[in-house]
């Protein structure tokens, strides 16, 4: 969606994805508000909506709060999918990135309780939070966290399941949402598909190295790590989750979709099955 929006004449969303700038409570992609508010120096009086995609604010306990002291009038965009899916979506992420050393989803899965205490963390991590899938994806208790300091009409809330049926039409939701013409785009191409590494053992040498730059300050840089990294990955369907371990995160996401389907007024329950 991100990606999307950026190509519509009366919005403006930066180049660099995901800035993390205001979840103070997590690792941060840029610190400084100078060096932030740099990324939309190109806005300009035709940009009627301007924006930034960074997918840690909603699972973050500060960023809401940051973001409405610096911006009280600001609008926010949830995209809601089946915890189910989006759990094994997020562990491969994280191998992906070198974050995570378990390449088996439900050996991760097995191993949250221990991680939540400081135990069997990854010896290059550095956010043991991204690592409890669990509660990065009860998106219930997300959503309504932020609906109890937002009010509902500065909130568009997305369903991935909708807009894989008819991605225009929500595409179009979002442009009323944000007060913009339809720009009448009608190519809908899919951005982060499923990916695997080529090689898993490289990509924790890139983080490592990535976490260097990190603490020596360096917040910018020419892109090599993440092009690098681009090119250790192939496009690869992820392998199905076991059906006992299925019905083990149905009993776990069970009452968070609940709280979700109480707050959209929508019928979830086929995500369980």
């Amino acid at each position: 969606m991100s990606v999307w929006l950026r190509g519509h004449p009366d919005i403006f969303m930066p180049a660099k994805k995901e800035p993390h700038f205001f979840n103070t409570d997590d690792r941060q992609g840029i610190t400084g508000l100078k060096q932030y508010e740099q990324l939309f120096s190109s806005a300009r009086p035709r940009h009627h909506a301007i924006g930034e995609a960074s997918v840690w604010y909603l699972s973050s306990a500060t960023a809401v709060d940051n973001i409405l002291r610096y911006q009280p009038d600001a609008r926010f965009m949830v995209m809601v999918r089946n915890p189910l899916e989006m759990a094994p979506a997020l562990h491969a992420q994280m191998v992906i990135s070198g974050h995570e050393n378990v390449r088996d989803f439900a050996a991760a899965w097995m191993l949250q309780e221990d991680r939540r205490y400081g135990r069997k963390l990854p010896s290059f991590g550095w956010s043991r939070r991204r690592l409890q899938y669990g509660e990065v994806c009860s998106l219930g208790a997300q959503l309504e966290r932020l609906l109890a300091r937002v009010s509902a009409e500065r909130v568009a809330v997305t369903v991935l399941d909708d807009l894989c049926a008819d991605a225009r039409k929500e595409y179009l939701c979002i442009l009323k949402f944000l007060g913009v013409a339809d720009d009448g785009r009608t190519g809908f191409p899919i951005h982060n598909d499923a990916r695997a590494s080529l090689l898993p053992g490289f990509n924790r040498v890139l983080n490592l190295l990535g976490e260097a730059k990190y603490q020596l300050g360096m917040r910018h840089g020419l892109g090599m790590l993440e092009s690098i990294e681009n090119i250790n990955q192939i496009r690869k369907q992820r392998k199905p989750v076991p059906p006992e371990l299925r019905r083990q995160m149905a009993s776990y996401f069970a009452a968070d979709i609940k709280v979700l389907e109480g707050l959209l007024d929508r019928d979830f329950r086929h995500w369980l099955v």
